[in-house]
């Protein structure tokens, strides 16, 4: 499409020869153009319209890449990428071998730390800051949606208010992560403000002391104390950030550009930790993105001029999704046991919490942007005799390793954690594959690791992982729909550590554990016809820990020929289970691993494009098994 400045900028130099009277045109086309390119390549729209402003003014005023612009959750960061020589293929964005999802420093120089999780750029920004020993550069932390709640984000200010910079960071304030922003940080942003006649003093006794060669580090410091006592008596309340010695700015209108601009101009020169506050609406500009922001996060395909949101996937006489499944069952489990409490990292709608929510809001808790947190937290009400669900995808309870072993593992605490998106997640890449979880977890001990091949399995782990004395439980399923139409089945206990033999055969044993297990039956049934005389066994493993021995037994001592497959990391899952108990046990068949690659991350794409990728789609397994037809042969 033909814009008048947009079809003209293709770096931010280019944007800089314009006057800031031309940045609100320039704005209302980089919106409208996002709109139109998300309506048919579909990716993360709501937040990136919030923060386009603000996008303009800092590739306005700052001299990137050799400005440092550190981006907090990249999914705000697609008006940065087409700003950044990157409009003429951002329809490929997300798409596989095309553009990145998040940010990525190895696709742009503009690009300068990766950002598909909540709440590092702080602590990036500000390693970026000390690094730069000449104070040449300007650094900028960019945090919004939500992600000032997550802990990492307080660690990295407060080693602001104790190292030597002059960073600044831009708190985007929109009331959102991808559901509405909970919690105290949020009521305290939604009420914080400046006061003007602190800030014109504060500035005057600056420029005075300043013009009198009076203000070295000490009377700094001394400046910054007297001022943060001052506006204590002239606000409703203390100011955290002037409390941690970082100057506070706002709130400002995150939406006037022209304003935007000459702000950053005065605190671009400006010397020490700055924090400057904007308040800004998710899905800007976009009607039926302001009103419904949740929703439009991440809409899919839509009609842009009617708001109409279209999809690829019927949903009508299809499975249900993974997450939903959970969340209905859920909802049972939580009727029929009053100890039952659910709890999740800001995700209620993503993971499907939000079913509990509506009938029990009560027995709800959602955290926050806080994974950490969320485990340790229901680790203390397991203490107390409460059952919690903790919902975490999977990606992203990797930022509370520590609290599952320190907080639960060693305590045996009864905490179910349900992690959701494992395994491959698709178009969102490498940073939001659920990819290691198993291999992590298996060595800890007191832990219980299970995967659901369908949904009916889903329920019955779900079922018996509140029963009594179970310990930690982690129930890992996939993104998407699952297998099963008819998918409510009774809710009742299998055994722990207990697999299932789905089909028997002579000649090669083939071990699955989740939902990959289905691709396996794909396959059998094509080898079937394809060689009917070769006869394949099916083993659903159900639990990685404890890993059923009997089935161990049977097929180290039948088969000359083992395949495993995981939708997980090959090194330390399943197939790494395998091979060291038979090790440890003398069986001697000879064993194909097949998993996500070692040392190499996946990057994005459909998820059927990665699996086949990555070979452990049907095709891969039909390629195995005749593999070893060949070698037997």
């Amino acid at each position: 499409m033909e814009y008048k400045y947009l079809n003209n900028i293709k770096y931010p130099e280019d944007l800089r020869k314009l006057t800031v009277e031309e940045l609100p045109d320039v704005c209302g086309e980089l919106r409208d153009d996002i709109v139109k390119e998300l309506s048919v390549n579909p990716g993360h729209l709501a937040s990136s319209l919030g923060v386009t402003e603000l996008t303009v003014a800092l590739h306005y005023v700052f001299n990137t890449p050799e400005d440092r612009i550190v981006w907090d959750v990249g999914h705000q960061a697609y008006g940065h990428k087409i700003l950044t020589g990157r409009r003429e293929v951002f329809s490929t964005n997300r798409k596989l071998n095309g553009l990145h999802p998040f940010p990525c420093p190895e696709e742009s120089i503009y690009d300068t730390f990766t950002c598909g999780h909540a709440s590092n750029s702080i602590s990036a920004a500000l390693g970026m800051a000390v690094a730069d020993h000449s104070h040449n550069r300007h650094v900028v932390a960019v945090i919004g949606d939500g992600s000032m709640s997550g802990g990492l984000a307080f660690e990295g200010l407060n080693n602001v208010s104790s190292s030597p910079n002059d960073l600044l960071i831009i708190l985007n304030d929109n009331n959102m992560s991808i559901d509405r922003s909970v919690g105290g940080m949020k009521q305290y942003l939604l009420s914080l403000n400046t006061n003007e006649s602190y800030n014109r003093w504060r500035n005057n006794v600056a420029r005075w002391m300043n013009s009198h060669g009076l203000m070295d580090d000490n009377r700094k410091n001394l400046v910054i104390r007297l001022g943060n006592a001052l506006k204590s008596a002239l606000s409703s309340q203390q100011n955290i950030f002037e409390g941690m010695n970082i100057r506070y700015f706002g709130p400002l209108d995150g939406h006037n550009v022209k304003e935007l601009v000459r702000v950053l101009r005065h605190l671009k020169e400006m010397k020490g930790p700055k924090l400057l506050h904007i308040h800004t609406v998710k899905g800007k500009g976009y009607e039926p993105a302001e009103k419904a922001a949740t929703i439009w996060h991440a809409p899919g395909k839509f009609d842009p001029e009617t708001g109409e949101r279209l999809s690829d996937d019927n949903g009508s006489n299809k499975p249900p999704k993974y997450q939903d499944v959970f969340g209905e069952t859920l909802v049972e489990l939580a009727r029929q046991n009053n100890k039952i409490v659910g709890v999740t990292p800001a995700m209620p709608t993503g993971c499907s919490m939000n079913k509990l929510m509506e009938v029990m809001p009560e027995r709800t808790f959602d955290v926050g942007i806080a994974e950490g947190h969320a485990v340790t937290f229901s680790g203390g009400m397991a203490k107390e005799g409460l059952t919690p669900y903790c919902n975490i995808y999977s990606a992203f309870a990797q930022r509370a390793y520590d609290n599952i072993i320190h907080d639960l593992a060693i305590q045996h605490l009864g905490v179910v954690l349900c992690f959701d998106r494992a395994g491959l997640v698709g178009e969102d890449g490498a940073t939001h594959h659920g990819t290691f979880d198993m291999a992590a977890l298996r060595p800890i001990p007191h832990i219980t690791i299970c995967a659901p091949m369908n949904e009916h399995e889903l329920r019955r782990m779900m079922y018996t992982a509140q029963l009594p004395n179970q310990g930690p439980v982690v129930i890992r399923y996939p993104r998407g729909r699952g297998v099963m139409t008819n998918w409510r089945c009774p809710l009742e206990a299998i055994t722990v550590g207990k697999g299932r033999k789905l089909s028997d055969g002579d000649d090669v044993a083939i071990l699955s554990i989740g939902h990959i297990g289905n691709n396996v039956t794909q396959a059998i049934d094509r080898l079937k016809q394809e060689i009917p005389q070769l006869s394949v066994a099916h083993y659903d493993m159900r639990y990685l820990k404890p890993i059923d021995t009997d089935i161990l037994n049977e097929v180290g001592r039948k088969y000359k020929h083992v395949i495993t497959i995981e939708d997980g990391a090959r090194s330390g899952g399943l197939g790494s289970a395998v091979l060291e108990y038979f090790a440890d046990n003398n069986f001697t068949p000879q064993v194909i691993r097949l998993g996500l690659p070692t040392d190499k991350f996946v990057e994005h794409g459909t998820i059927a494009e990665l699996q086949h990728l990555v070979k452990i789609d049907a095709d891969a397994v039909v390629e195995a098994v005749k593999r070893i037809k060949n070698m037997a042969s």
